[in-house]
């Protein structure tokens, strides 16, 4: 399917689902396929991101991954009071980005067409890309700090992991690249290559241990991943935030997106996404399926194993070389945002 047909299908969602709620303020793209074009092929392990704003400070849960006219959508509501300063917006690194073009699906306020025209004319002067990139280094070193080591334990992991993988964004947000979630390292290589700084990707692999690792073991824990995938969409019933990405029509991303990777290659970049999904399977299983989670664990603990982890304490261990790290990481993301040609000094009049 191409990305024009699967943007048409979500602008009909909207009308259809969205827009008739009295909170409803609009809506707009987000994600990975905003970089593509209409005719781009939409990838078979890519979503249609659609991020719904409304007026109320307390959305409903948000509907998440879904199949619609056969386009999987993934839908975010997002309270106004988030993106109701255009220079907040433009100072956060996960906000920014889609007001830098034309992602604005309907805007009945006007609200989202004036954050595009203040973003788009400034999102890559240097202060602001700057700003962002301290915004991601800032979101490792406060979330790494808040890892509760009396959560259970894949919960920690979750906590160690995703603070750990922004390290990526940091470098991504540098080269005014979107800050993709589950792509984000064979991402962050290419900025790193691009900018003459490959030398840095080993040790953003080594912080989650996973450099090592042969194409073999990766393959082996995604197998094992998918036989826990597959048992916790039986079962989930209790509604958590990442909820919809455990469900059959999530698993072309969460399953076949990563042995794409390893079919291509990228078995090490595969690892951060699988790690995430196995953590995330645990956290449901462990409410609404205790046996099933004691059951399946040593295939969790395994993977964690084979990147150094066995218990809390080398979460912590791990913690701190992420932050033994950011001053380095913090060079490379200075020289990038200098050699950066995109980066402009004046504003840029639209």
């Amino acid at each position: 399917m191409k990305v024009g047909e699967a943007r048409s299908a979500a602008v009909r969602w909207v009308v259809q689902e969205a827009r008739p709620a009295m909170a409803y303020r609009g809506a707009y793209f987000s994600g990975s396929t905003v970089g593509l074009s209409e005719e781009d092929e939409l990838p078979p392990s890519s979503d249609v991101d659609v991020v719904v704003v409304t007026a109320s400070d307390a959305p409903p849960v948000k509907p998440g991954k879904f199949r619609y006219e056969g386009v999987l959508l993934e839908v975010t509501y997002q309270p106004w009071a988030e993106v109701d300063s255009v220079e907040n917006v433009l100072a956060s690194y996960h906000l920014a980005g889609p007001f830098r073009t034309d992602t604005v699906i309907d805007d009945p306020t006007g609200g989202l067409g004036e954050l595009r025209t203040y973003i788009a004319p400034r999102f890559a002067l240097r202060p602001w890309a700057r700003r962002r990139c301290l915004d991601a280094r800032q979101r490792i070193e406060t979330r790494l700090a808040a890892l509760d080591t009396s959560a259970p334990f894949h919960e920690q992991v979750t906590g160690w992991l995703f603070p750990t993988g922004v390290t990526c964004h940091v470098l991504l947000v540098a080269a005014l690249r979107n800050p993709t979630i589950r792509l984000r390292y064979p991402a962050a290589r290419k900025v790193l290559t691009d900018y003459g700084h490959l030398d840095l990707y080993p040790e953003l692999l080594d912080l989650l241990g996973c450099g090592h690792l042969p194409a073999r073991r990766v393959q082996h824990h995604l197998r094992e991943l998918a036989a826990t995938f597959d048992a916790t969409t039986q079962v989930a019933r209790t509604p958590f935030f990442f909820s919809s990405d455990i469900t059959a029509a999530a698993r072309p991303i969460a399953v076949a997106g990563s042995q794409a990777l390893i079919d291509a290659g990228d078995h090490r970049e595969a690892v951060f996404w699988i790690i995430a999904t196995f953590a995330r399977c645990h956290t449901i299983l462990a409410t609404d399926a205790p046996r099933l989670h004691e059951s399946l664990a040593p295939a969790f603990h395994a993977a964690l194993a084979d990147l150094g982890i066995s218990g809390t304490r080398d979460l912590l261990d791990r913690a701190e070389a992420v932050a033994r790290f950011l001053p380095r990481l913090w060079l490379v993301t200075e020289e990038i945002l200098a050699g950066n040609p995109e980066i402009t000094e004046e504003r840029q009049e639209p």
